[in-house]
């Protein structure tokens, strides 16, 4: 189960760490990858959606960093990394049909600092 959070820029999503430990007892790095790029394919979803677009979203890469273990919640944040634009991206799909746009995605620790962080880069296909 994962519970969303949003706002205009951005995109929380939340997932009980029992589902998502590992042998050691803290979240597991798959998990934390996962809800990372899903929160950042989420964020572009939604954007498509109140721009009135009809795109397929696919991830085309990312990189990620694992910092620290997290014994908490998962909470990945995303929101659009630094140098993105919506309106380039949305002219881009309109003219092209076709739009390249980045995510920046991170798991903040309880007591502060970050769990993993993301870059991820996804694409935007426009239906029929």
């Amino acid at each position: 189960r994962v519970a969303p959070s949003a706002d205009d820029d951005r995109l929380c999503l939340r997932a009980p760490l029992a589902a998502n430990v590992n042998d050691k007892g803290c979240a597991f790095g798959g998990s934390l990858v996962s809800l990372m790029t899903l929160a950042g394919w989420g964020l572009i979803v939604r954007r498509l959606a109140e721009a009135g677009e009809d795109a397929d979203v696919y991830v085309a890469a990312s990189e990620v960093r694992y910092r620290a273990p997290l014994y908490a919640e998962l909470a990945a944040v995303a929101e659009p990394a630094e140098g993105e634009s919506w309106a380039a991206f949305l002219a881009a799909l309109r003219d092209t049909g076709k739009a390249r746009f980045a995510i920046a995605a991170h798991v903040p620790l309880p007591e502060g600092g970050v769990a993993a962080e993301c870059l991820g880069r996804y694409v935007a296909v426009r239906r029929g």
